[in-house]
């Protein structure tokens, strides 16, 4: 049975990741990893083992790993994309510092280790229309240069120590149960909750901006099932791409308001974000990852929409029929 530590378990996809690997392995067995300041709460604290874990401390992670003896890390520490513009330092420390003691831990302890990557690894010059597995990636963000970082020190500490180091790029996540926190793809998850609540949405980004996204359930199986694959099928490591749905402001409005007719929206861009969302692919080449690990997702936009509005009209409007 394995023994798994998720890292950056209060976050936006580990607060999920968590509970869904709970479900899997047996309660017991997946300890949250948090930081100072961001205790787990609710189901989360209460159906599991939990321990601090800064990634930081690379003492401090070593010790939670041989105290619960842990086999498997999903190492989720970093800052978001618009975040980490504004704390440069504070992104690399956490998501490459971090990172490095991570993999010295696993290296020590024989942990296969999940890091996820992200779209924000490639850049301007990178094709934008089925973006190849492999291909040039030169991003201009923080968050992008991190991320190519996370790849490549992966991938070397597979290469040169034999650690299980696997990733994933993933696109942007839409979720009804945690709410945005600094992403340039939040606004796809922001436009649910005014729809929802009836109020007008403005998009900080401009129509037309295509932009690979996923739902919550297909990112999560895609974190569980990578790190399930069999080894020897494996020919990359590091860096799967995974696609689900790519879509532009306007269309992801056209399918909300189908549902909710009366829902508004304009625009006032975000010159940040816009800047950062056309550095990122229109839609990823995952081929790829179906053939090595039998990647697919569940949803698409159409399926998406009508469960996202149906979760968060239950949570936000209980009340209403």
């Amino acid at each position: 049975m394995k023994n798994i530590l998720v890292i950056g378990s209060t976050g936006q996809i580990g607060s999920e990741l968590t509970m869904e690997l709970r479900k899997r392995y047996g309660d017991e067995h997946v300890v949250a990893g948090y930081i100072s300041g961001s205790e787990p709460k609710g189901a989360l604290r209460e159906s599991g083992p939990m321990a601090m874990t800064d990634v930081t401390d690379g003492q401090m992670v070593a010790e939670v790993v041989k105290h619960h003896s842990i086999d498997t890390i999903y190492n989720l520490a970093a800052l978001l994309s618009v975040v980490a513009e504004s704390k440069p330092h504070l992104a690399w420390r956490i998501g490459i510092d971090g990172l490095w003691n991570i993999l010295e831990v696993a290296r020590e302890y024989r942990c296969a280790v999940f890091t996820p990557s992200s779209i924000g690894s490639f850049g301007l010059s990178t094709p934008h229309i089925r973006t190849p597995q492999d291909t040039i990636q030169r991003p201009r963000t923080i968050y992008g240069v991190s991320k190519v970082t996370t790849e490549l020190l992966s991938d070397y500490f597979f290469y040169k120590y034999g650690v299980d180091t696997r990733s994933v790029r993933f696109p942007g996540i839409i979720s009804y149960i945690t709410p945005p926190g600094g992403g340039t793809t939040d606004y796809a998850v922001d436009i649910f909750y005014a729809a929802v609540k009836g109020e007008k949405f403005t998009c900080p980004l401009k129509k037309g901006t295509l932009l690979d996204m996923m739902y919550m359930p297909d990112a999560l199986k895609a974190a569980i099932m990578l790190m399930e694959a069999n080894p020897e099928r494996l020919v990359h490591h590091n860096g799967f791409n995974v696609a689900a749905m790519s879509f532009a402001p306007e269309t992801i409005y056209a399918e909300i308001k189908k549902r909710i007719p009366d829902f508004e929206m304009d625009y006032d861009v975000d010159p940040l974000k816009q800047s950062i969302a056309d550095s990122w692919p229109d839609r990823m080449n995952d081929t790829c990852a179906r053939r090595e690990w039998g990647w697919a997702p569940l949803y698409d936009i159409r399926s998406m929409t009508s469960d996202m509005i149906e979760k968060l009209r239950q949570r936000l409007t209980p009340d209403k029929p």
